[in-house]
C-alpha cells in the first residue's frame, strides 16, 4: 500500500503544495536531475514505497508516474510535464518561467524543493491529477451561422478578423517573453561583464584561459570536456555554464587577448552539453517508446563526443577570412 507525500516550495520556491499519492499503475518517481537518484528522489520514493527511476537511463511511459523530479534552471523542461498534467517538482527555485510558462500552475508544480519540505500526508487526495480548466461554452447565440451562402464582404471581414487576432496574440506572446527572458538574461549579462571589468578578474581569466580558447587544440580540449558523457547533463541546466564562460571569452576578445578568428570556434566549443539535460525530456515530448529512451539518451550524450571536436573545426574553417 503505497502512502502520500505533502510537497511544499522551499523558502524561494514556487507554486504547490503538492499531494502524492503513488497507486499500483503511477507507482514511478522520475529523476531528471542530470544522470542518478538524487536525495529529493530518494526521500518521495522512501515515504511513498514508490518506485524511484533514473529518467537518463530508464524509459517510463507517462501513463507510470507518479510525480517528476527536475532541476532545469528556467528553460522549456520546465513546462514539459506540467503540459502534460504530470506533477512536477522542481530543485531549483524557478517559476512560471521559459517558452511554456503558461502551462506552469501551481497545482502540478512546485520548486525550491528540499528534503525538508517533503513529508507523509494523512488527509484525504484527489484520486488523479486535475484536468486542465474546462473552457467556458460561447452563448448559443454566437454558434448560429447564418444557412444561407455568406457574402464577399463577410468572408474577407472574418478573414481579416482572424489575420489580425493571429499577430495580435503573437506579439502580446513576444512581449511576454522578452519580459520574463530575454531583459532578465540581458541584466544578467550586463551585470557579470562590469563584474569583470571593475573586479580586475579579466586579467586573471586572460592569462588563465587565453592559452585554451586562443587556439585550436585548446578549444578541443574545451569542447571535449564539456561534452563527456558524465559532465554533460550536469553543466547543462539553464546554459549557466556557456553563458558565463562564453561572456568571459567575449569580454577577453574585445580586450584583444584572444584574436577575434576565434570567436565563432569557441562558440561551438563552449556549447556541446547544451540541451543534454533535455534528451530524456525531449524524447518523452516526442512519444519515445521506453526502450528508445533508454537507448537514445546514451547514444545522444556519446555522440556529442564526436559532433561537438568536430563542430569546432567545422567553425574554425569557415571564420577563416572573416576578419
Amino acid at each position: 500500500m503505497y502512502k502520500a507525500v505533502k510537497i511544499e516550495r522551499g523558502s524561494s520556491g514556487w507554486g504547490g503544495p503538492l499531494v502524492i499519492q503513488p497507486t499500483e499503475k503511477k507507482n514511478k518517481i522520475v529523476s531528471v536531475t542530470g544522470g542518478g537518484i538524487d536525495p529529493v528522489t530518494a526521500k518521495i520514493a522512501e515515504l511513498t514505497g514508490a518506485i524511484p527511476v533514473d529518467g537518463f537511463n530508464t524509459g517510463v511511459s507517462d501513463s507510470e508516474i507518479a510525480v517528476v523530479i527536475i532541476d532545469c534552471g528556467g528553460t522549456a523542461r520546465c513546462g514539459v510535464y506540467p503540459k502534460k498534467r504530470i506533477y512536477t517538482v522542481n530543485l531549483t527555485a524557478v517559476g512560471q518561467s521559459g517558452p511554456l510558462a503558461q502551462y506552469i500552475t501551481s497545482d502540478v508544480y512546485v520548486s525550491g524543493v528540499t528534503e525538508k519540505n517533503i513529508s507523509l500526508y494523512d488527509g484525504e487526495v484527489k484520486a488523479e491529477v486535475p484536468d486542465e480548466p474546462v473552457k467556458e461554452a460561447k452563448p448559443a447565440e454566437q454558434n448560429v451561422q447564418s444557412k444561407g451562402k455568406q457574402g464577399f464582404l463577410t468572408r474577407l471581414g472574418k478573414a481579416t478578423g482572424g489575420v489580425v487576432g493571429k499577430f495580435y496574440q503573437a506579439g502580446r506572446d513576444t512581449i511576454d517573453t522578452v519580459i520574463k527572458n530575454v531583459i532578465p538574461f540581458m541584466a544578467f549579462v550586463s551585470m557579470l561583464v562590469g563584474l569583470i571589468l571593475g573586479s580586475g578578474i579579466g586579467d586573471w581569466i586572460a592569462n588563465t584561459i587565453s592559452p585554451y580558447a586562443g587556439t585550436i587544440p585548446g578549444l578541443l580540449v574545451i569542447s571535449i570536456i564539456c561534452a563527456i558523457p558524465v559532465l554533460s547533463p550536469l553543466l547543462g541546466p539553464g546554459a549557466v555554464i556557456a553563458q558565463i564562460v562564453g561572456v568571459l571569452v567575449g569580454v577577453q576578445i574585445g580586450n584583444g587577448s584572444i584574436p577575434p578568428q576565434y570567436a565563432l570556434p569557441a562558440l561551438f566549443a563552449i556549447d556541446p552539453q547544451v540541451g543534454c539535460d533535455f534528451i530524456p525530456v525531449g524524447l518523452s515530448l516526442g512519444d519515445a517508446e521506453p526502450e528508445t529512451v533508454e537507448v537514445g539518451v546514451p547514444a545522444i550524450l556519446m555522440s556529442r563526443l564526436i559532433t561537438g571536436p568536430a563542430s569546432v573545426l567545422i567553425a574554425y574553417a569557415f571564420s577563416i577570412g572573416l576578419y
